[in-house]
């Protein structure tokens, strides 16, 4: 049987590494004929950090990208609302969160895959369902295959999707983000620490992914699909940042105004199902969430992990759908976490008490929720 995945995206290469690793016939399609470097970094938890080390890559994921062994929500001088040690979850897992550049986590897991099997510049066009139970993938540039199976892997604006369910939908959060990497060096102190700074109605992220460069994101209440000219970024970003701690517009300032990559935040509005026949989606393709939770690459992965497991273990069962009932719990509540998180951080009344409480949660309920969400079952079974 042949796995036909769309978009080389994290979640699109960690489902090919981990049908490699098992042994299923897959090919993997993308649209853009390089591998661009995208300026912005991501967040791998211990939950992603255990599928890359089932697919055997873990090692130079660490080595590429940077630890991190403190995270901390704060006010805008850094004054910490919440500040977790990752001690407990480095006992039980092994590891913390690695935070790294983008670009080389998928160039890593590109090199990996077979150069047979992965093909550069081939935008999806449509799929036809044959009547012999097969499906016709077409490409934009008239190529077409012929597949058993179609994993639409292909990010928030999936074209699988919009064929599958022509009636889902994005959410727009009401928020944009701008997002850039600096070439400048942290106090120690912040060279594995993971902040997030709350002001009025404004956030700033910010953790090293190496030596010398640092991950940054900036989050503002906007109407969507607002553009900056590149000489105004800079300027802009500045002022919204001009009360917040020196670092934050130091930051801004190290950051080439061209490099400064600015996306509205959405989601998908939740789907029922993933799958429809032959077809199934994954990652943002099936159940995009906001970033606030850290967890959407890491979602990704995982469902790679989860489908690669249970299409492993020769059924006559219906895979995909227990692929989604394995998942979807999960996956729900997160999307709705990250959702009502983003909410908060922007309260316009009622930050007092949103800080109280941050700053009085017990620990303990903290890590627990942690622990939850970086759980995977190591023993996936069809059953």
């Amino acid at each position: 049987m042949l796995y036909t995945i769309i978009g080389a995206g994290i979640g699109g290469l960690t489902t090919a590494l981990a049908f490699e690793k098992n042994g299923i016939d897959y090919q993997i399609f993308e649209q853009t004929p390089d591998l661009l470097e995208v300026g912005a970094g991501i967040w791998l938890a211990p939950n992603a950090l255990q599928v890359l080390d089932h697919i055997g890559v873990l090692e130079e994921v660490q080595q590429k990208g940077n630890t991190i062994n403190r995270i901390t929500l704060g006010k805008a001088d850094l004054s910490p609302l919440s500040d977790n040690y990752q001690d407990t979850i480095e006992k039980i897992f092994g590891f913390t969160t690695i935070a790294i550049h983008r670009a080389k986590l998928q160039k890593l897991l590109f090199d990996k895959i077979p150069t047979s099997k992965i093909h550069l510049g081939k935008g999806f066009n449509k799929y036809e369902e044959l009547e012999n139970g097969k499906i016709k993938v077409v490409f934009d540039d008239g190529h077409t295959v012929e597949t058993d199976y179609l994993i639409g892997a292909d990010g928030i604006h999936s074209k699988v999707r919009k064929q599958l369910f022509p009636t889902s939908n994005t959410r727009y959060s009401g928020q944009t983000c701008w997002r850039g990497i600096a070439e400048l060096a942290l106090d120690e102190e912040f060279h594995h620490r993971g902040m997030e700074l709350w002001g009025n109605q404004i956030r700033f992220g910010i953790s090293r992914i190496s030596e010398n460069k640092v991950y940054w994101f900036a989050v503002a209440i906007d109407k969507p699909n607002e553009k900056d000219q590149n000489q105004e970024t800079h300027n802009k970003l500045l002022t919204m940042f001009q009360d917040f701690h020196p670092m934050v517009t130091n930051l801004i300032s190290a950051t080439p105004k061209e490099k400064i990559m600015r996306n509205d935040i959405s989601d998908l509005k939740p789907l029922e199902v993933w799958h429809k026949n032959n077809i199934l989606l994954i990652g943002d393709a099936g159940h995009a969430t906001t970033p606030n939770m850290g967890q959407g690459g890491a979602q990704a992965i995982e469902d790679a992990y989860y489908l690669s497991e249970l299409l492993k273990q020769e059924s006559t069962k219906n895979i995909f759908e227990i692929f989604q009932q394995k998942r979807e719990k999960k996956v729900h509540q997160i999307v709705k976490q990250s959702w009502n998180t983003g909410k908060m951080a922007h309260w316009k009344y009622g930050k007092g008490i949103r800080n109280f409480l941050l700053k009085n949660a017990p620990k303990k309920m903290i890590e627990k929720q942690m622990l939850t969400m970086y759980q995977i079952d190591k023993t996936v079974s069809i059953h």
